[in-house]
C-alpha cells in the first residue's frame, strides 16, 4: 500500500509530496462451505503456503494437519477479537503469510468487516464461498434479494430485529446461545407480532440438517442445534399502514388523551428524528408520538413511557394494529422509571410538566441532563406557567430555544354543511443541547 502526504509551505515555496510504502503481506480470508466447512482446492493451496492459519476452533478442526509445514500456526479465536487481529496484524507486517478462514460469505456478518476495518481492505485478500443465506433460500425456494438480514450474536437486545419487522416481510435472523429461535419468537409475541411465521433452519450444508416451520407458540422450551438460521415471513399486514399523519380516530385513546394530527405532525419536525436517534416519549398517553416517530426513526429506539396502566396497554395495542414492532413501552412513574433507559438523542415531553400534581418534578431537568449532546428535546405546553418554567430552565442552562404556537381548526359536519372547530392552542417548546 502507498499513500502520499501533501505539505503547504510558506508562500513562494513548492509543494513537497512524501511517499510512504506498508510492507504488510496480504491477508487471505478465505470461506468453507457452510455446515459441511469442505475445503476447496484454492484453499487448500493456500494452507500449503501458510504461515500462520486462523479460525474459529471447529473451522480450525476442518483444516488437515498435513497440508500445513511444520511451521505453521494455528491461532484459535476463542475470546475477544482485538489481540487476535493484533496477531495477525504483527504477522503480516513481518512478511508472513496469513490465512484466514471463515464459514461461508467472509463479508457477510462474517469476520472479513472486522478485519478491513483494522487492516484496512486493500492488506485483504477475499476467497468467499457459498454464504449460509444462499443455501437457505435454495432450501425454501425463496428469492431474497429483498430479504432483511438481522444478526443478534452477542447482543443484549432485539432493536435491530424489532427494525426489520417493521420494513421487511422476509428476514432472515442469525441467532447465538442465548438469543435462540425460542428467544426471538418470544420476542416476537410479547410484541404482538403474530403476523409472522418461522422457520428453523439447523445444520444447513450437513447429513444432520433439519429445517422446521413452526408456530411462535410451539418454541416454548424446544432445544435447537447451535448451528441454526431463523426465517421469518410475513403472512398478513398490520391493520393500520405505519405512516406519518395517521388520523387520530385511528388511535385507541382514552377521552380525549391524544396529541391531534396537527400538532403531531409539528411536534415531530421540530424534534427532527434521525434514522438512528434513540427517543424518549415521556408522558405518552396513547403512543401516537412514538409510533409516527418510529416510522422515522428506522435505525434506532423509541421509548413510550407513561405511567397509567390503561394507557399503557392502549399503547401495545395501538403498536400492534401499526406494526410499530421498534417502540418499547415502559410503565412506570418519572422520573424513576428512566434510569435504566439508554441515554436519547431525542426527546418529546406530551405530558408530565403541567398541572398541580407536577410542581415539584424534576423531569425536565433530569431529562436535560440524560440528552446526548447536540440533542433536541420538545415539550408541548397548554398552560402558561408550564411554558415560562420550561423556557427559562432551557434560558438558565444557556441552551438555544424556540417557541411555535399552533392552533388548528377542524372541519366538521354542521346543517348539511361543514363548519370549522377551533382545536386548543398549543405552545410547542424546543431546545437544543450544545
Amino acid at each position: 500500500m502507498s499513500f502520499t502526504i501533501r505539505i503547504l509551505l510558506p508562500p513562494g515555496r513548492t509543494f513537497v509530496y512524501i511517499a510512504l510504502m506498508s510492507n504488510m503481506q496480504p491477508v487471505r480470508v478465505m470461506g468453507l462451505a457452510p455446515g459441511s466447512l469442505e475445503i476447496s482446492p484454492l484453499v487448500m493451496e493456500a494452507l500449503t503456503k501458510a504461515d500462520l492459519v486462523v479460525g474459529g476452533k471447529r473451522l480450525l478442526a476442518a483444516c488437515p494437519d498435513n497440508l500445513l509445514s511444520e511451521t505453521a500456526e494455528k491461532l484459535p479465536i476463542a475470546g475477544p477479537l482485538q489481540p487476535v487481529i493484533d496477531a495477525i496484524r504483527e504477522a503480516a507486517e513481518n512478511g508472513r503469510n496469513v490465512v484466514v478462514l471463515a464459514d461461508g460469505d467472509p463479508l457477510f456478518f462474517g469476520i472479513g468487516r472486522r478485519l478491513g476495518e483494522e487492516l484496512g481492505r486493500e492488506n485483504l485478500l477475499v476467497e468467499p464461498n457459498t454464504s449460509t443465506m444462499q443455501l437457505a433460500a435454495a432450501r425454501l425456494g425463496l428469492p431474497w434479494q429483498e430479504m432483511d438480514f438481522v444478526s443478534l450474536h452477542g447482543r443484549d437486545d432485539f432493536s435491530p430485529l424489532y427494525a426489520a419487522l417493521v420494513r421487511a416481510d422476509l428476514i432472515a435472523v442469525f441467532t447465538d446461545t442465548i438469543n435462540t429461535p425460542a428467544e426471538v419468537a418470544r420476542a416476537l409475541l410479547e410484541r404482538g407480532a403474530d403476523c409472522f411465521s418461522m422457520t428453523v433452519l439447523e445444520n444447513i450444508g450437513t447429513p444432520e440438517e433439519v429445517i422446521r416451520p413452526l408456530a411462535l407458540p410451539e418454541t416454548w422450551g424446544m432445544d435447537f442445534a447451535p448451528l441454526n438460521l431463523v426465517i421469518l415471513e410475513r403472512q398478513y399486514p398490520p391493520e393500520i399502514d405505519l405512516t406519518l399523519g395517521i388520523p387520530d380516530h385511528y388511535y385507541l385513546h382514552q377521552k380525549d388523551l391524544i396529541t391531534k394530527l396537527p400538532v403531531r405532525a409539528a411536534g415531530l419536525a421540530h424534534l427532527n428524528v434521525l434514522p438512528d436517534s434513540t427517543i424518549w416519549d415521556l408522558g405518552a398517553g396513547c403512543g401516537s408520538v412514538s409510533i409516527e416517530a418510529s416510522h422515522l426513526a428506522r435505525r434506532g429506539r423509541v421509548f413510550a413511557v407513561e405511567r397509567n396502566k390503561t394507557r399503557a396497554a392502549m399503547i401495545r395495542e395501538n403498536i400492534r394494529r401499526t406494526g410499530a414492532w421498534l417502540v418499547d413501552t415502559v410503565l412506570g412513574s418519572m422520573p424513576d422509571c428512566l434510569t435504566d433507559l439508554p441515554e436519547p438523542d431525542r426527546i418529546f415531553i406530551g405530558g408530565g410538566l403541567g398541572g398541580p400534581s407536577n410542581q415539584d418534578t424534576s423531569l425536565l431537568s433530569i431529562s436535560c441532563e440524560r440528552l446526548k449532546p447536540r440533542g433536541r428535546i420538545v415539550a408541548h405546553c397548554i398552560l402558561l406557567d408550564t411554558l415560562h418554567a420550561a423556557k427559562d430552565h432551557f434560558k438558565s442552562l444557556g441552551w438555544f430555544f424556540g417557541v411555535t404556537q399552533l392552533q388548528a381548526s377542524t372541519t366538521n359536519a354542521l346543517a348539511g354543511d361543514l363548519r370549522f372547530k377551533a382545536q386548543n392552542p398549543v405552545f410547542i417548546l424546543w431546545a437544543e443541547k450544545p
